[in-house]
């Protein structure tokens, strides 16, 4: 493709709206632009690269057996309400009503519409199993959209749903799925790690994750030393303290702590360090109604934070997880938040197991710009319920043994669900077995953000240049640069080599437009395009081309007379 035929509108700064990398550098580079806040333009070279991201996803389904289909965006209230997730989803389901009054919402993911599909067309055990997939437009309508194309409200997702007879067969439906994942983000050229996840709104008896490893990640990720366990942070256990708490060597004291209510802030004032300190967290209790407020303590170290999947697995606490504002907290407590503690507090408390081996504590004392300090369980208050409620850090052991864990920050690229017969049995999907016997369908669902894909690959891949795509993604594998135009040699042998490399079916880029050299050898550079060839005057005198590898520093000079070969290996070597 000739350059001046191609829309790509550069940017040479990058974008004040956008802070993460892979944001700045897809606006930069002239692949996407907003409409809206969390709805995105695909220009030319965005969408060459998202379909090359879908290609290989497309490719990878049909190599299990999947079959392609497009289910609509818009989906009725009866469907979701016959799975009991119309209320149950949240505000992220945009939800509306059309000249009839009927209700719809724009689907975020397709458990329902798919189900419905199924009940209607397959009865019978023996036309099982069978994996379905679409490549479409979800919506979801997310509170606070950010990071480009990471976390858009429109998006578009490869969603998957395997049904089968047995858990059997829906185990070997769900490992041939990882192992397509495993290929498709090996081809896409990324570094990921597959842990244990939680199933969240879809539900179903497990799930994984496929994290690509980026710091600027939003998920959590341990991982054990040795390999043996890799888990999300918010699945990871810990367990009840072994050992009793140091005996007291403190009375407990109400102090002054005028403007603090943080633990950083008690470190400075108190002079302990944060871990001898304790926060508290009030949520809406499990009863909690409008007309009769009720609130739940959740106590922590004060150098931990907590984990809000274990939090919502308390039968206590009202799901979805819900922070107490600070008008409740106020009128409950009679005292503004950063200020409470477990001293002669007025509503239940549960506990973290390690503030167990807490002794001369610091805590608030439920008033208002005092707290307490050489606080101690038993002789000052009583130790309340304990639970798992904190998320693991890096250092502590491994549940499996194998060594500490480390954690670090993943970006979700895909997700795949058991999910049993979760959406069967409260969708009356049911196949015959051979003595007329009906069972529920069981289900695995499995999703590919593409959006999302090429976002993290972008963050793995770059430098302070531009991108670095890798071969399979990259929007084309070559760009020739003749300089200068006006020079006929250097024009002649720069046609034939684009000529020759594109019979070869190598898809490339021809910079034919009027600029300096320096402004098309950034160009390239912030494209992430694999190889250039600048085909010069100078070059053509060592009767050679110049090559240069995106991922490399220097250029080499090839010869002429064998440059397609030595172009092919390079990029084979991709």
């Amino acid at each position: 493709m000739l350059a001046t035929k191609l829309f790509f509108p550069t940017l040479k700064e990058d974008p004040a709206e956008a802070t993460l990398i892979s944001h700045k550098l897809m606006i930069r580079s002239g692949m996407i632009r907003q409409v809206a806040s969390g709805i995105y333009n695909w220009l030319p070279l965005g969408l060459r690269v998202f379909q090359k991201t879908e290609n290989i996803v497309r490719q990878e389904m049909n190599n299990i057996g999947g079959m392609e289909v497009m289910m609509p965006c818009v989906q009725p209230i009866e469907l979701w309400e016959e799975s009991g997730r119309w209320n149950d989803y949240g505000p992220e389901l945009l939800r509306f009503t059309d000249r009839h009054n009927r209700e719809f919402c724009m689907g975020p993911t397709h458990e329902e519409v798919v189900t419905d599909i199924v009940r209607k067309e397959i009865s019978s055990h023996k036309e099982l199993p069978l994996t379905l997939y679409q490549i479409h437009t979800k919506f979801r309508d997310e509170i606070r959209p950010r990071f480009g194309v990471m976390r858009g409200r429109e998006f578009t997702m490869k969603d998957a749903y395997s049904f089968n007879l047995d858990e059997a067969s829906l185990h070997e439906s769900y490992s041939d799925m990882r192992n397509a994942y495993i290929n498709i983000f090996n081809r896409v050229g990324v570094e990921f790690k597959i842990v244990d996840a939680d199933s969240g709104s879809i539900g179903g008896s497990s799930s994984e994750e496929f994290n690509v490893l980026a710091d600027s990640g939003e998920n959590a990720l341990a991982l054990s030393e040795d390999g043996s366990y890799a888990a999300n942070v918010e699945l990871v256990p810990t367990f009840k303290l072994e050992n009793p708490p140091p005996s007291p060597t403190m009375e407990m004291e109400l102090i002054d702590t005028p403007g603090i209510y943080t633990v950083a802030g008690l470190e400075d004032k108190i002079g302990l360090p944060a871990f001898q300190g304790t926060k508290i967290m009030l949520v809406h209790a499990a009863d909690w109604t409008k007309e009769k407020p009720s609130l739940i303590g959740l106590l922590l170290r004060g150098d931990r934070s907590l984990n809000y999947v274990k939090a919502e697995g308390l039968d206590e606490v009202k799901v979805p997880l819900t922070m107490a504002s600070r008008e409740e907290v106020t009128d409950i407590v009679g005292c503004p938040p950063g200020s409470i503690g477990p001293v002669n507090l007025k509503i239940p408390v549960i506990g973290d197991y390690e503030i167990a081996g807490l002794s001369d504590f610091v805590c608030g004392s439920n008033q208002n710009d005092k707290h307490y300090k050489g606080v101690n369980w038993g002789r000052d208050c009583p130790l309340p319920k304990l639970a798992d409620l904190r998320n693991i850090t890096s250092g502590e052991p491994s549940p499996s043994g194998g060594g500490n864990l480390t954690v670090r920050r993943g970006i979700e690229v895909g997700h795949i669900f058991k999910l049993g017969d979760k959406y069967s049995q409260s969708m009356n999907s049911f196949v015959t077995d051979d003595k007329g016997e009906k069972f529920p369908i069981l289900m695995g669902c499995y999703g590919i953000g593409i959006d999302r894909v090429m976002a993290a690959c972008i963050e793995q891949n770059h430098d302070d240049k531009g991108i670095i795509w890798p071969r399979e993604v990259a929007p084309f594998a070559v760009t020739i640069i003749p300089l200068p135009l006006n020079d006929s040699e250097v024009m002649t042998k720069a046609k034939q080599l684009y000529d020759s490399l594109t019979a070869e079916g190598i898809e490339v880029l021809f910079d034919d437009r009027d600029l300096r050299a320096g402004n098309k050898f950034n160009n390239c550079d912030l494209l992430g395009i694999p190889l250039r060839i600048v085909v010069s005057s100078k070059s053509l005198q060592q009767k050679g081309l110049e090559l240069k590898e995106r991922a490399k520093d220097d250029p080499e000079i090839i010869p002429l007379d064998n440059a397609m070969n030595i172009i092919k290996d390079k990029l084979a070597s991709y």
